[in-house]
C-alpha cells in the first residue's frame, strides 16, 4: 500500500500512472503505421498521399462512431470490465495490420512481395494492388478504432472517481502525457524494427504490449470505496468535494439519463466544440509529421535525423504539455479562481501556441532546415496537449460522474470527425498540389509545400476559434442537474 507522512494511501497516483501507460500504448499503435508507410508500405502497395489520407480519414470516422458508444458502454459495463475489453480489441487490431501484405498478395495472385513491389507504378495491377491494401488496412484501422475509442472515456472516468476536482486538470495532464511519451518513444523502436523484421513484425510487437496491461489493470482497479489499497484517509481527500459525490461513491448507485437528453445541455456542445476544432489538430501532426519530414528534409523515420526530429517535437510536447494540467490548478488555489473559471483562462492562454504552426513552413524553407518545423509544431503539440488536458477536465466540473463517459465519449466523435475532414483533406491535397507542381500556389510557396502551408493555417487558428464559441456557449460555471 503506498502512504504518505499523514497515513493517507496515494493509490490514485499508482492508478494514474497505468492510465498513462494505457495512453502510451495507444498512441504508440496509432504510430506504427505513419512511421512505416512512406518509406516501407507506401512502396509495396504502390500508394499515394491520398490512399494514406483516406486510410487515416477512415480511422478517424471509425474512431468518432465508437466513440459515441464507447462512453455509454464504459458506463454500462463499469470501468473495470469496460477497460480491459477496449484495449483487448485494439491491441488485437493492431496486430492483425501484420496480415495485410501476406493478404494482398494472396487475393492478387502475386508469389512474393518483391513481385507486387516490382509491379510498374500506374499501371492496372498497381492500381488493383492498392486498392485491395487500402480496403484491408482500412479494415484493420476500423478495428484498432473500435478499441481506441474507449481509453479516454474509460480514463476520464478513472480520473473522476479518485481525484478532487482541483486534482483533475493535473492528472489528466499526467496520463494525457502518454499520447505524447508514445509519439515521443515511436520513432526509436518503430522504424529499428521495421528495419530488422519488417513493417509486419512492428506491428505485432507493439500491439502486444496491451496484452501485457490488462494483467495488471485486472488486480489493481477498483472503485475507491472497494478497493484495497485505499484507505479512510484517501477516500475521504478523493470525495472533498460534496457529501453527495461520497454518498454515490459508497453506494456504487449511478443515475443515469437517456442518451439522446445529453445532447439538449449546452455543456455538452460546449465540449463537442472544443473537441470538433481541436482533435484533427493533433492527429494531422501525429500521422503526418514523419512522411513531412521525409518529402520536404529528405529525412525518412529510419534515419538518425529523422528519429531526432520527431523526438525534438514530442520532447517539447511531453515537457510543456505537463505543466498545462497544473496551471488551472495554480489559478484555483493561489489566485482564488472558481475551477471552470481557471480552467477556460489556461485554455485561452494554451489556445495561443498552436499559432507557432503558421511559421514552420516559412522558416523551414527560408533556412533549408526541419529544426525550425520540428521545433514549431511542437510547441503547437504541446498547445494542444494543454489544451486538452484542461478541455477534458471541464466534464468533471460540469457533468455527475454517471455522465462522465458517455459525454467524452460524445467529445471524442466530434473530434474523429473533426479529424475525418482533415485527413481526407489533406491526402487529397497534398496528392493535388504533388501533381499540379508550380501551378498550385498558396502565399509564395507552390506545389506540395504551399499544401502543408495551408494545413497548417488551418490548424494555427482552430483553437482560438473554438475557444470563442465555448465561451459563447457556457460563459461562467453552471453544473448540470439531472
Amino acid at each position: 500500500m503506498v502512504n504518505n507522512s499523514n497515513g493517507a494511501t496515494n493509490w490514485r497516483w499508482v492508478l494514474c500512472s497505468l492510465l498513462f501507460i494505457a495512453t502510451t500504448v495507444n498512441y504508440l499503435d496509432r504510430q506504427v503505421l505513419s512511421l512505416t508507410w512512406e518509406e516501407f508500405i507506401k512502396p509495396e502497395f504502390h500508394w499515394t498521399d491520398a490512399h494514406y489520407g483516406s486510410i487515416t480519414g477512415f480511422f478517424s470516422i471509425f474512431y468518432a462512431i465508437a466513440c459515441l458508444f464507447a462512453g455509454k458502454f464504459v458506463d454500462w459495463m463499469g470501468t473495470k470490465k469496460g477497460y480491459l475489453i477496449a484495449i483487448g480489441i485494439w491491441s488485437g487490431g493492431a496486430c492483425i495490420h501484420a496480415l495485410c501484405g501476406w493478404a494482398t498478395m494472396h487475393i492478387e495472385g502475386f508469389e512474393s512481395f518483391a513481385a507486387m513491389k516490382a509491379v510498374e507504378n500506374g499501371s492496372a495491377a498497381a492500381v488493383a494492388i492498392a486498392s485491395v491494401s487500402v480496403w484491408l488496412f482500412i479494415f484493420c484501422r476500423g478495428v484498432l478504432a473500435l478499441g481506441e475509442a474507449g481509453n479516454f472515456p474509460a480514463a476520464i472516468k478513472v480520473t473522476a472517481e479518485y481525484f478532487p476536482k482541483k486534482d483533475r486538470a493535473f492528472a489528466t495532464s499526467l496520463f494525457n502525457a502518454g499520447a505524447s511519451v508514445g509519439a515521443l518513444a515511436a520513432p526509436f523502436c518503430i522504424p529499428p524494427l521495421a528495419v530488422a523484421y519488417g513493417w509486419e513484425w512492428a506491428f505485432v510487437i507493439i500491439g502486444a504490449l496491451g496484452f501485457i496491461w490488462m494483467f495488471f489493470w485486472q488486480f489493481m482497479y477498483d472503485k475507491p470505496a472497494k478497493n484495497k489499497f485505499v484507505n479512510e484517509e484517501e477516500l475521504k481527500y478523493i470525495n472533498q468535494d460534496d457529501a453527495a459525490e461520497v454518498a454515490e461513491v459508497k453506494q456504487d448507485t449511478e443515475k443515469q439519463i437517456p442518451f439522446i437528453k445529453c445532447f439538449t445541455y449546452k455543456q455538452t456542445w460546449s465540449f463537442i466544440t472544443g473537441k470538433f476544432f481541436t482533435d484533427g489538430v493533433w492527429w494531422f501532426f501525429l500521422f503526418w509529421a514523419p512522411s513531412y519530414f521525409q518529402n520536404q528534409f529528405d529525412a525518412p523515420s529510419s534515419s538518425g535525423l529523422g528519429q531526432s526530429l520527431i523526438f525534438t517535437l514530442y520532447a517539447i510536447v511531453t515537457i510543456i504539455s505537463i505543466g498545462g494540467g497544473y496551471l488551472p490548478k495554480l489559478f484555483v488555489e493561489k489566485k482564488g479562481m472558481e475551477p471552470y473559471a481557471g480552467r477556460m483562462l489556461a485554455m485561452l492562454l494554451f489556445a495561443f501556441f498552436p499559432i507557432a504552426a503558421l511559421f514552420a513552413q516559412p522558416l523551414g524553407q527560408t533556412f533549408n532546415s526541419p529544426w525550425w518545423p520540428a521545433i514549431l509544431i511542437g510547441l503547437a503539440g504541446a498547445g494542444h496537449q494543454a489544451w486538452s488536458a484542461n478541455l477534458f477536465s471541464t466534464i468533471g466540473d460540469m457533468f455527475p460522474k454517471s455522465m462522465i463517459a458517455t459525454i467524452t465519449g460524445i467529445g471524442a466523435m466530434a473530434g474523429g470527425l473533426g479529424s475525418l475532414i482533415i485527413q481526407k483533406g489533406a491526402g487529397n491535397l497534398f496528392t493535388y498540389a504533388e501533381e499540379q507542381g508550380s501551378a498550385f500556389t498558396f502565399l509564395g510557396f507552390e506545389g506540395k509545400p504551399a499544401g502543408y502551408f495551408i494545413v497548417f493555417c488551418c490548424c494555427g487558428v482552430a483553437y482560438l476559434i473554438a475557444w470563442a464559441i465555448m465561451k459563447t456557449l457556457v460563459p461562467r460555471y453552471k453544473a448540470v442537474k439531472i
